[in-house]
């Protein structure tokens, strides 16, 4: 179901054990709650990923929001999803800068040309999927490498709240995350449903009252990358900004050469879109493997949509399924209402400069309880399935993959590429795994992890 979404008993109480399904919403007031959240969690991300690839960060905010549609609308409400900047482009993309020549409008274009063919790869890849169906999906990516392309996915972010939002503000950090946990366990209806949107408007609230009466903070500032004194909160651009405006598009330039530093990114975004999907599955109790190659023929069209206006490549979003987890709100209504706001920043460059100006040291506080609660997403997907770690096969790739993301560690391909973080470990479990699985089964040995676990496919 796309639209129409049936209210949830009265539409203002939850029991604690009840959950709200994607076909299911509250009153809209709480759900436009629900969907401001949504926006907060993909926020940081959408807007820091495209800066580091040079790219405007006001359309990559507007078109994640017109991706967002585009894959709720492909994947028929099934999949509750939001579609942000994805970071697995970024060394290609930085390769392409030292290639052609760095941060010019000409190379502007290069970059979202090659970004887009790898975007109409992976639909394509979806579409196979789709046609030859969930068997496919099943052997490619089995329990054992689903939990960890989610679990990796979440633990492989850990780097990000340790180096660039925790040291912004430690102390507001810590008190952000304690806030946010009282406030998700001690309320358990509504107001703990919001937790994560409470706890983040504290700590910006704190954040604002230090700087009065602390004056500014000494430590790392990750708008100059280095530690300086700085205020914790300015809303130095939220006054210059404009109220209306359309952000800088361009349109993208190809080159072969530029396009194969950025395909190496597809094969990650498959196994993160797997990883993201099964555990969306995971959370809401229902079969969502026949709409797996619709999720990723989502995220390549919406890879394909914003690169063609000069944004950023697109990817099923690890910061609101955790939001998911924390609320246990699934309705895709939040999604639509998250994507039109999201698509109003992009037109309002002063809202999108409020929520930009969220102090690092709150996020941290925020991020690490995201973060944790997708990772342990992946390890519920091997409980479930029973996943036997006792087997080498299934336990070398995954421990390896998984210590390679949370690093992270870097793999020089050449002078101009590098492979690092999650998306060196989703290829390490996912290459590892099949590699290994293949030799065990020339030895003649038949695994027990081989068997199908309770929620289909092979339990390894």
């Amino acid at each position: 179901m796309v639209a129409g979404w049936t209210k949830h008993g009265d539409g203002k109480t939850l029991a604690p054990s009840e959950v709200v399904r994607p076909d299911e919403r509250l009153s809209w007031p709480r759900m436009v709650g629900f969907g401001a959240q949504h926006v907060i969690a993909m926020f940081g991300a959408t807007f820091v990923f495209p800066l580091v690839m040079g790219l405007d960060p006001n359309v990559a905010i507007m078109f994640s929001g017109i991706a967002t549609i585009l894959f709720l609308l492909i994947v028929q409400g099934k999949v509750p999803s939001y579609l942000g900047t994805s970071a697995s482009f970024v060394g290609g993309v930085l390769a392409i800068r030292s290639l052609f020549g760095g941060d010019t409008p000409a190379v502007d274009a290069i970059v979202t040309g090659a970004i887009l063919v790898a975007g109409l790869v992976l639909a394509l890849i979806g579409v196979a999927m789709h046609v030859l169906g969930v068997q496919v999906i099943n052997r490619v990516f089995p329990p054992v490498v689903t939990g960890a392309v989610v679990m990796l996915i979440g633990f492989g972010l850990a780097y990000v709240v340790a180096d660039v939002y925790w040291p912004q503000d430690q102390w507001i950090a810590l008190i952000t995350m304690t806030v946010t946990f009282v406030i998700i366990v001690l309320f358990r209806g509504f107001v703990g449903r919001i937790g994560i949107l409470l706890g983040l408007v504290v700590g910006f609230v704190l954040s604002w009252g230090a700087d009065r009466v602390f004056g500014d903070i000494t430590a790392y500032n990750a708008g100059t990358g280095k530690v300086d004194t700085h205020p914790r909160v300015s809303f130095d651009a939220v006054a210059s900004a404009d109220w209306i405006g359309l952000p800088g598009m361009h349109w993208p330039d190809f080159k072969v050469s530029a396009v194969i530093l950025v395909l190496p990114a597809v094969i990650a975004l498959v196994a993160e879109n797997v990883g993201h999907v099964k555990a969306v599955g995971e959370m809401t109790g229902t079969d969502v493997n026949p709409y797996m190659g619709r999720a990723i023929i989502g995220d390549g069209v919406g890879t394909v949509v914003t690169s063609a206006f000069g944004g950023s490549p697109t990817t099923t979003y690890a910061e609101n399924i955790g939001v998911m987890a924390a609320t246990r709100v699934y309705s895709t209504a939040a999604y639509y209402i998250a994507a039109v706001i999201a698509i109003l920043f992009g037109l309002c460059p002063k809202f999108g400069a409020l929520v930009a100006a969220t102090p690092g040291g709150v996020l941290g506080g925020i991020t690490v309880i995201l973060y944790g609660m997708i990772g342990l997403l992946g390890a519920k997907i091997w409980i479930e399935n029973r996943v036997d770690f006792s087997d080498p096969v299934n336990m070398v790739p995954v421990g390896a993959g998984i210590i390679l993301a949370i690093g992270p560690v870097k793999q020089m391909i050449s002078s101009d590429f590098v492979l690092e973080g999650i998306a060196l470990g989703t290829i390490v479990v996912l290459a590892g795994y099949h590699l290994l699985r293949a030799i065990d089964g020339r030895r003649g040995r038949s695994p027990a992890a081989a068997e199908p676990g309770p929620n289909g496919g092979a339990a390894g």
